[in-house]
């Protein structure tokens, strides 16, 4: 439940304005907080005074989180920048940053196991693919979110879906399995297209013409961009799957439409109702999903599991190149 790589811990209205929260994710109680310039940051939870939570009671001022307790506060670095009952700061002590980035009203965290800073980015949601360029989306909050806490979802479950093929037809009721149109992979990016019925049974993409197609976008196993075409303009759909500790996940939605001028009133709740209908449908089979390797898989999906597999397995720095998950289900 420690995968390497970027993951959600909220969106931005999660952090208030000169506000600080408390989070816990990958086992580790945190305290995210939003300086008076606007930009949010994560420390590790406790003052390296005296030990008190810094998400309960902190505040911020220009210097940066002041603790609760004695006042001692601390910079986005997790350095002691002011100490009220006397001159000196203390520089032997450091609370633990955490990277950070908020984009396309989301939160994400970055997490190594292994103590290295960030090598890949979070890509702006119209950078997903070429369709979305120059398409208006409508702001995803305040309405355009789900969020699933108490989960027994690892996020390996949820990045296979990426060459699941066949589940559409039994999860979510297509009338036939998709077709892979196209597939695209990089050291920290998977990115598929899939056709719908018989207008892709050649499994001849067509740039251009996303009709009954989705485009599926991962970065990192942490989560996943989703846009479909549809007869009301362009859906994209967030999946994040988000380690709280070694035995819980959170699993958050967040939705985007395109934004239609002269949409009648009404039109986007009922949009939002069909895209939200899907990500349930899954959690009810993750849930009590246990990982299986090697799984009993048919002619038709070994070789992209097995792919898909090998790439994920560098995403677990602990188990090395090759291995996916280790102890995923166990």
């Amino acid at each position: 439940m420690r995968p390497t790589g970027w993951f959600q811990i909220g969106w931005s209205s999660t952090v208030p304005s000169g506000g600080a929260v408390p989070l816990r994710y990958f086992g580790q109680d945190l305290v995210a907080w939003r300086d008076l310039e606007g930009t949010v940051h994560v420390l590790d939870a406790y003052c390296r005074h005296l030990g008190a939570n810094l998400a309960y009671g902190g505040s911020v001022t220009v210097d940066g989180l002041q603790c609760p307790f004695h006042g001692w506060t601390w910079d986005a670095e997790g350095r002691n920048t002011a100490i009220p009952y006397q001159d000196r700061t203390n520089t032997a002590r450091r609370i633990r940053s955490w990277s950070v980035v908020e984009r396309n009203e989301v939160l994400f965290l970055w997490h190594d196991e292994l103590g290295r800073p960030p090598y890949f980015d979070v890509p702006e949601v119209t950078e997903i693919c070429d369709d979305l360029r120059g398409i208006m989306l409508q702001p995803a909050l305040p309405d355009g979110t789900s969020h699933f806490t108490g989960m027994q979802v690892h996020p390996q479950y949820v990045v296979e879906n990426a060459v699941d093929i066949h589940h559409f037809r039994f999860v979510h009721g297509t009338a036939r399995s998709p077709v892979i149109l196209r597939e695209e992979v990089t050291d920290h990016t998977w990115h598929s297209v899939a056709g719908f019925g018989r207008r892709w049974a050649d499994g001849i993409d067509r740039p251009g013409d996303r009709r009954n197609t989705i485009t599926i976008h991962w970065v990192g196993i942490g989560f996943a961009y989703n846009a479909e075409q549809t007869p009301d303009g362009w859906r994209v759909m967030l999946i994040s799957t988000t380690p709280v500790d070694d035995e819980t996940t959170e699993v958050f939605g967040t939705y985007w439409l395109q934004d239609l001028p002269g949409a009648a009133a009404g039109d986007r709740r009922r949009r939002l109702d069909e895209i939200m209908r899907a990500l349930p449908e899954d959690l009810d089979i993750w849930n009590h999903q246990i990982y299986l390797d090697p799984p009993g898989l048919a002619t038709s999906e070994g070789a992209g599991f097995r792919k898909l597999r090998r790439w994920t397995g560098r995403f677990y720095p602990e188990a090395g190149p090759g291995h996916a998950a280790r102890g995923v289900g166990a």
